[in-house]
């Protein structure tokens, strides 16, 4: 696992921003016309990812499915058996909560299943283990459970915690559910991430509907058209560029993208 982390590190941006930059000043010398290039096309990158502008559109090319409208929230146990919520994260050991908690991410997703599951009564299944083989850190299915009863007063019936991709969420989900006759399931996590966890959950056996939220598609709002750099728009940036290697492993190199 770690080695795959290394690995994604250094391939994807920021890491592969660097290690460019590093190769055109190793370059700059001896191949003063290829270093210039390097340097020249790494900023340029990092100028277009950093941008509103560019998270606005990429947003769209991932965000493909709808919200699912707040007047179904309450007829959803005609069509669905469970809410499956996936991790995205955690803060490691935050002196202010007391160890780990949920991430920024993950919290949005439970808070917006919370308000289905109030509306419509279904039961609640988090997915999501740990990044690293370390189990003296707690899964972030746990994590999110314990966001739900203390922050929305609500209990989580079934926890799947040793997942570490979005292909085993839909694996460990599907073996606990599919058991219990639940392969009809409201899926929630973020809209750039919705098509692909779909996908897999489909593959699995499972019946989605799909609760896209956190959409990054929409309007940016900002002077010049968002065409100026921003760091918020830098993370979400390196969100898309990552969610569309992944994507593409999945479909191309399935092995290798549900590796652990």
């Amino acid at each position: 696992m770690e080695l795959r982390y290394v690995l994604k590190m250094l391939a994807l941006p920021p890491g592969a921003f660097i290690l460019l930059l590093l190769l055109a000043w190793v370059l700059r010398r001896r191949l003063p016309k290829t270093a210039g290039a390097l340097f020249g096309v790494t900023l340029i990158a990092f100028w277009i990812i950093a941008t509103p502008r560019f998270v606005e559109w990429g947003g769209r090319q991932f965000e493909t499915d709808p919200p699912l409208a707040t007047a179904s929230w309450a007829t959803l146990t005609q069509h669905a058996d469970a809410i499956v919520v996936l991790g995205a994260g955690r803060r490691e050991s935050d002196p202010g909560w007391g160890g780990d908690t949920a991430g920024i991410f993950s919290t949005e997703r439970v808070r917006y299943a919370s308000r289905i599951a109030r509306a419509s009564g279904l039961p609640i299944l988090t997915t999501g283990g740990t990044v690293w083989e370390d189990s003296s850190h707690p899964s972030e299915a746990d994590l999110m459970a314990d966001v739900f009863e203390q922050d929305h007063g609500m209990k989580v019936t079934w926890r799947e915690g040793k997942s570490r991709t979005t292909q085993e969420n839909a694996e460990l989900s599907y073996a606990i559910l599919h058991p219990l006759q639940r392969d009809r399931v409201v899926l929630v996590t973020q809209a750039w991430h919705m098509p692909r966890a779909r996908r897999l959950f489909e593959q699995q056996g499972f019946e989605v509907i799909a609760a896209p939220m956190g959409y990054l598609s929409a309007p940016n709002g900002r002077p010049l058209g968002g065409l100026l750099p921003e760091y918020n728009a830098f993370s979400n940036g390196v969100l898309l560029v990552h969610e569309w290697v992944g994507s593409q492993l999945y479909r191309y190199l399935p092995s290798v993208a549900s590796s652990r």
